[in-house]
């Protein structure tokens, strides 16, 4: 069977701890290969590999690291078919849904590419008397990530595209899920020209990652995962002196307003809450039907789901893939068996759930409570609640009384609701007639509340501020026939 690979000092380097982690095919449900969870030691290796290469990195131009970017942007671009065909294999997801997660990824790339005007400073001029000061941003040195499952190629490049870019060095640790694609990304980078040991990937689990936070040659560190966990890897890293970007879950609310188009927000609620099974944290979990519009919402939503083909990447009709493991399948079937509200389509009645794969049809909750665990928790799969309410405000309080603050849209006909509404809900991305309200790469993606861990937001400007730190110098070219000694506060007048 097929070992997954570490990738150390530019190449694959087989693992050595014979403890293995299995790689399904969640189209078929049988194992296809698996990982050898890196151990402490091939960890260390990577970090040193990563500390070893660090300064003639920092040390090049920004136009040589820009070149790199843009060469790496180009074999990503002409590998499009290959590393989408390798996302549908392991995680599952349908090829257009492959080749979308990796045209958003590209993005980041393409940003990265701007590095030279990016990573500019500001210049003042004879601040005081002869003297200049300037800011400059610098690399950080060796940061680390760890990324799920859902996006085994994007998220990876929201991190890793900028850090680079920035002058640092890079140790990844993919989800052992679906862990090949970071192998070939690797593979690229190298063809594009990066050093080797700027870029190492570590496969496993909890192991790495710990060795990862607590290792003392590891700068920073980047994770997107569950709530829980990004909590417990933001405490940890801080406290061990790093900086820290913990993006959690979600429990994303779209908003529809009685004035809305009904077969518009539908379409959208159908599109986002069942879009890569609803295995994304930008899924729509909760439609918040205002008034009157329950009812036809409620009926063209069921209506459509109908209509959605779920089935493997390998059959071109598909829209719908399985889920990733059968302990996640059985997971989300199970809140559906919880619920008390009504259930208008049931997911676990579609033929394909009852196949070998890991497979849920699409699920409608209707008047679901808000005390309820269909509510409460991230569901992570192809269920979606609708919650009813009278009034805007109402909605409104829905949204901001919940623990997380990731994504929101509102659907609408005026735009002085939906310009109220961007200023009053408390949340980090927000959609106007927009279900997923991803920001492009030149903005920054990242929630509010407990759906981020620490101060800086994901990719885009505050991405380049995560890997730099700023610094300001202070300088005079004096003549030396007017030097004296002067005890005094620095003079700016």
């Amino acid at each position: 069977m097929r070992e997954i690979k570490h990738w150390l000092d530019g190449a694959a380097v087989e693992g050595t701890s014979g403890r293995q982690l299995p790689v399904w095919d969640p189209a078929t449900g049988e194992q296809q290969a698996y990982v050898v969870a890196a151990t402490k030691e091939e960890t260390d290796r990577a970090v040193a590999s990563a500390l070893k290469a660090f300064p003639a990195w920092r040390a090049a131009s920004l136009s040589r690291r820009a070149e790199v970017m843009f060469r790496f942007r180009e074999l990503v671009d002409a590998n499009r078919k290959e590393i989408a065909a390798l996302v549908s294999k392991e995680h599952g997801k349908t090829e257009a849904d492959a080749a979308g997660e990796l045209a958003r990824g590209l993005e980041n790339i393409e940003f990265a590419t701007g590095a030279p005007h990016l990573l500019k400073g500001g210049y003042s001029e004879q601040a005081s008397s002869g003297v200049d000061v300037y800011s400059i941003r610098q690399p950080l040195g060796v940061v680390a990530g760890i990324t799920p499952f859902n996006f085994p190629a994007m998220v990876p490049m929201w991190m890793f595209a900028n850090a680079l870019v920035c002058g640092n060095t890079f140790v990844l640790k993919p989800s052992e899920k679906d862990p090949s694609v970071s192998l070939l990304l690797a593979d690229l980078l190298r063809q594009a020209g990066l050093p080797d040991g700027v870029f190492n990937v570590v496969q496993g689990d909890r192991e790495a990652v710990e060795t990862l936070l607590s290792h003392p040659d590891v700068q920073a560190l980047s994770f997107v995962g569950s709530t829980p966990i990004a909590k417990a890897v933001y405490e940890a890293g801080t406290r061990a002196g790093k900086r820290v970007q913990a993006l959690g879950g979600a429990k994303n609310h779209m908003v529809v307003l009685p004035d809305a188009d009904v077969d518009s927000a539908a379409d959208a609620a159908v599109s986002a809450g069942y879009g890569s099974a609803g295995e994304r944290c930008m899924a729509i979990s909760v439609v918040v039907a205002v008034g009157a519009v329950a009812d036809p919402l409620v009926a063209a939503i069921s209506e459509r789901i109908g209509r959605i083909a779920v089935g493997p990447a390998s059959d071109p009709a598909a829209e719908m893939g399985p889920l990733i493991t059968r302990e996640h399948r059985d997971k989300v079937a199970g809140y559906l068996a919880g619920t008390t509200a009504d259930i208008v389509v049931d997911g676990r009645e579609a033929p394909v759930s009852s196949g070998p794969g890991f497979f849920l049809g699409a699920s409608l909750v209707d008047r679901v409570s808000t005390d309820e665990a269909l509510y409460t928790d991230e569901i992570f799969g192809p269920v979606l609640s609708v919650v009813r309410v009278d009034s805007y405000d109402e909605a409104v309080k829905l949204v901001n009384d919940n623990e997380y603050g990731n994504g929101t849209a509102i659907f609408t006909r005026d735009g002085g609701a939906a310009r109220r509404f961007q200023y009053d809900v408390v949340c980090g991305m927000v959609g106007v007639n927009v279900p997923v309200p991803v920001p492009v790469a030149y903005y920054s993606f990242g929630g509010w509340k407990s759906s981020l861990f620490g101060d800086l937001h994901m990719y885009g400007p505050e991405g380049i501020q995560f890997y730099t730190r700023s610094k300001v110098v202070t300088s005079r070219w004096p003549d030396p026939a007017t030097s004296e000694v002067d005890l005094g506060f620095p003079k700016v007048r």
